[in-house]
This record gives C-alpha cells, sequence and structure tokens, in this order.
C-alpha cells in the first residue's frame, strides 16, 4: 500500500481507488489547487532526454 501524496495517508493505487494517488477527492482538490495558484512548478523545461533510461 502507498501514501497519499497529500496527507500520507495509506492508500491504495489500484483501479478501486477512484481518486488515486490520493486517498479522497479532498486531497486530489487540495492538490489541484496549488498547482492552479503556481504554488507547485517545474524546475525546469522538459528535454526529450528525460523519457530514456540510462
Amino acid at each position: 500500500m502507498n501514501k497519499c501524496p497529500r496527507c500520507n495517508k495509506p492508500t491504495a493505487t489500484d483501479k478501486s481507488n477512484e481518486h488515486r494517488p490520493f486517498c479522497s477527492a479532498k486531497c486530489k482538490l487540495i492538490d489541484f489547487g496549488s498547482w492552479a495558484n503556481e504554488e507547485n512548478v517545474i524546475s525546469r523545461p522538459v528535454k526529450s532526454e528525460d523519457f530514456y533510461e540510462d
């Protein structure tokens, strides 16, 4: 079992959890709000090399 990236509660990551990887709709919306308010950002532009494994 994994942990919710927002609140660290144990959460299922299989298809039975419609909010995966979050534990609930609340955690999912809080995370979405952080991105919408630009509190979370991607640190650099994505490069094609990022998709290849070493």
